[in-house]
Parts: structure tokens; sequence; C-alpha cells
């Protein structure tokens, strides 16, 4: 009976709902602010030494819709979604009901978000790599320095998927899984952060939070976890956008100087030694503004959403 009962916890309809609710917001917010995830990735790609000083996100914006058309800052928009939509789907279905599973043991607190967090992020990383391996080629195609297998066979998510999986086997499609692992501590944080916020604003205030407190929350939460796990993203970035092994005696670009085989460890050694600790920050402009205006939007969509369906599933009720 009690094994029922944690199994329809599980399978709940709250834990549809946060789930359903969290892929949507994820593809609003994302829609709305992609051209500066765009920027992000040519940033972290790109080799300082070639392009020299480093450039704010609006000459970055400015240089690409001089260069390729407004178009190309929304290139790869919609693998991007599909991919955030599963992974999204994923993390708040397997976050929720395991706060639903834990509820009633012990007193929910930032350690056991942490927690739930964590073990929610490494699933997530195990079901959808193979799709964000492929966003990050699809997206560089077109540009400056990248391949000709990245421009002729990474054309949309399918076709980057089989491509990948016929050039460099499974292995291939879980590059930078390392990476991603330890970087299960961003969303990890990002959900302490929000969780204990949230918790103690609502404590203060005695109300319900608005949708801007959603917003400023999301934000605060989000910008934490991405200035303390930066350098890991942007070695992650580098490991995903590697050509395959046919390219790999080819000379390096201006998009990605570091040798195919190189490790994370090696990635990042590679990047102080050129760069300098700086080196490890590039392109930190972009991407804070990127995620902690999308991780906000997003979090007010959620909680809006997740908040209307409740209520019209209690009116039937």
């Amino acid at each position: 009976m009690g094994g029922q009962s944690k199994l329809s916890q599980v399978f709940s309809y709250e834990s549809w709902i946060h789930a359903v609710s969290g892929a949507a917001g994820g593809c609003i917010a994302m829609s709305t602010f992609y051209p500066l995830d765009t920027v992000r990735s040519r940033l972290q790609l790109e080799d300082p030494e070639k392009i020299g000083e480093a450039r704010s996100t609006v000459q970055v914006i400015k240089e690409i819709i001089t260069r390729e058309g407004f178009p190309a800052l929304y290139r790869g928009l919609g693998p991007v979604l599909q991919s955030l939509c599963i992974s999204n789907f994923v993390y708040f279905y397997t976050f929720h009901s395991l706060k639903a599973l834990t509820a009633n043991n012990s007193q929910q607190s930032a350690l056991k978000d942490l927690l739930l967090g964590s073990i929610a992020g490494v699933l997530n990383v195990f079901c959808t790599t193979p799709f964000w391996v492929v966003n990050t080629r699809v997206r560089m195609r077109n540009v400056a320095g990248t391949s000709d297998d990245v421009n002729k066979h990474y054309k949309n998510l399918i076709s980057g998927i089989l491509y990948v999986t016929k050039t460099e086997g499974f292995r291939g499609l879980w590059s930078g899984t390392i990476p991603s692992l330890i970087l299960v501590s961003n969303p990890a944080l990002q959900f302490m952060m929000y969780e204990l916020l949230k918790r103690n604003l609502m404590k203060f205030t005695g109300t319900e939070i608005s949708s801007l407190g959603y917003f400023l929350i999301g934000a605060l939460a989000k910008a934490f976890a991405t200035v303390l796990t930066y350098p890991l993203q942007l070695v992650q970035t580098k490991q995903r956008h590697r050509a395959n092994t046919t390219q790999a005696n080819k000379p390096s670009t201006s998009i990605n100087p570091i040798p195919n085989d190189a490790n994370m460890m090696e990635i990042m050694l590679s990047i102080i030694q050129h760069y300098g600790f700086r080196g490890l920050f590039r392109g930190l402009e972009a991407k804070i503004l990127q995620t902690v205006l999308t991780a906000a939007l997003m979090f007010m969509v959620y909680e809006n959403i997740t908040s209307t369906v409740g209520i019209l599933l209690k009116k039937r009720s």
C-alpha cells in the first residue's frame, strides 16, 4: 500500500504540471533571449589571439547582422527549443517527483534542494547530452572557420544525431559529459538558491509572490550559479563543438584552436596557458545576460502556468 502511494506521487498530476510548465517556460524564455545565447557561443568558441580585444555583446550582435544577416542570430533555434523542452521536462519532473517522495521524511531545506537538484541533473545529463552536442554544432553552421562537415551534415537535430553516430559512434554523442556531470552543480545551485529565496520571501511578506518577484529571484539564483560554474561551461562548449575525428589532423581554426582529442583538464590548462585566467571567463558578459534573463523569465512563466493549472484543476474537482 505504501509502495503504491509512493508510486502515485511520482506519477501524479502535480509532477506532470511542474514538468510541462518548466518545459513551456524554458521554451518561451529561450525564444525571447536566443540572440544572446548565439553571441555567448561565438565568444566561447573563437580564438582570442586571432580576434583580438574582447568584444561586447552589442558589438558581436552588430557583426553577425552585418556579415550574416539578422536570421543568423536565430540559427539553430528549432533544435535548441526541442532539446530544451525535453531537458526541462526531465529536470522539473524528476526534481518535483523527488520532492514529493521525500516530503514526509524531512523538512525542506537548502541542502535537501541541492541534493535533489543534483540527482535530477545527473539523470538529465545522461538523457539529453546528445541533443546539446548536436545543437552546439548546428548553430555554428556557415560560420567562418567551421569545417565543411559541420556545414553540410548538421542541418537539424535528427540529421546531426545520425551523422555523429555514424562518424564518431555513440561515444561522440556524449562529448562533454564529464563537464556536464560536474555542471550538474549549476542547476542544482540555481534551484537551491531559488527555493531558498522563494521560501524566505514568502515567509517575510506573508503573501503570494508576484510575477515580478519570481522574475527577480529567478535572476538572482541563476546569476549565482552561472558565475560559480562558468569556466566549466566554457570547456563543455568547446568539447561539444569539436568536429568529428576525420577533422582531427586538419590545422586548427579560429573557431576551435584546441586539439580534438583534448580532455577537460587539457582544455582548461591550454586556455590558462595561452590566454590567462581571464580566458576562462571569455563570453561571461553575454552568458550572464542570456542565462539570467532567460532563467528569470522561465521561472516567472513556470510559476504562473503552474498556479493557473492548479487553480483550474481545483475548480474541476
